[in-house]
């Protein structure tokens, strides 16, 4: 699978588990909602303080296992290189991803409190491999 068609599938199929790495080398997965920037990144909002985060910036690569809101059939798996943007500098980046996940939001001011309050980053995956290639 090229990364433009999981790109494609991942603009409509947001639900995800996003895996990273502790720092002994295991797995951590996190449920996430994610999408896709006009630069061609998967785009996720985390929290500064989340494990997640801090796996991250130690270990700046990641896997993101999209699937549809069913859950059993088609699904699709993306890694990289991942660049974490911390406010304010990630302030429109959260703003373009509320929108493409969720629409407009009622109260731009009252979101971007929200994003200020809760210490949201933005979670930028670029993609250099995608699949799955087969379906076994």
């Amino acid at each position: 699978m090229d990364p433009d068609e999981a790109l494609r599938f991942v603009r409509t199929n947001p639900r995800a588990v996003l895996a990273t790495i502790r720092r002994d080398g295991r797995p951590q997965m996190s449920p996430v909602v994610a999408a896709v920037d006009d630069d061609g990144r998967v785009v996720v909002s985390s929290r500064q303080t989340a494990y997640k985060v801090a796996h991250l910036r130690a270990h700046p690569r990641a896997a993101l296992l999209a699937f549809t809101d069913g859950f059993y059939g088609p699904w699709v798996q993306v890694e990289g290189p991942v660049e974490i943007v911390s406010l304010p500098e990630a302030m429109d980046g959260l703003v373009d991803y509320y929108r493409r996940v969720a629409g407009q939001h009622p109260d731009w001011d009252d979101y971007r409190r929200a994003m200020v309050a809760e210490q949201r980053v933005l979670v930028r995956l670029s993609v250099e491999r995608a699949g799955p290639n087969l379906s076994g």
